[in-house]
């Protein structure tokens, strides 16, 4: 049994910053990679950023330069700096694992305000 537990979501204005983490905790001892997904209302589901268990990371264009993932130092946890926020960051944030499948949090809820 898996579960992801994520913190950090909140109000901010334009131009701030936000940093989520997630911790997992469970059956597996090392996942594969983790990652950020997010939804807005009314679209689908989108990476944010995911980095492997080797350290390679990648980032949607739309958020190079701006938000940062990095693993804990605990095993298994994985944060997101997210500075420069801008209102269309608004969505909910999934933490994300993959081993062998894909495991969820339940998702922050993430609102710039402009």
């Amino acid at each position: 049994q898996v579960q992801l537990v994520e913190s950090g979501g909140g109000l901010v204005q334009a131009g701030g910053s936000l940093r989520l983490s997630c911790a997992a905790s469970g059956s597996i001892f090392s996942f594969d990679s983790m990652g950020w997904y997010r939804q807005a209302p009314g679209m689908q589901r989108e990476l944010v950023a995911a980095i492997t268990s080797g350290g390679s990371t990648n980032y949607a264009d739309s958020v190079k330069g701006r938000f940062t993932i990095t693993r804990g130092n605990a095993k298994n946890t994985v944060y997101l700096q997210m500075n420069s926020l801008k209102p269309e960051d608004t969505a909910v944030y999934y933490c994300n694992a993959k081993y062998s499948r894909g495991y969820w949090g339940q998702g922050t809820q993430v609102t710039v305000s402009s």
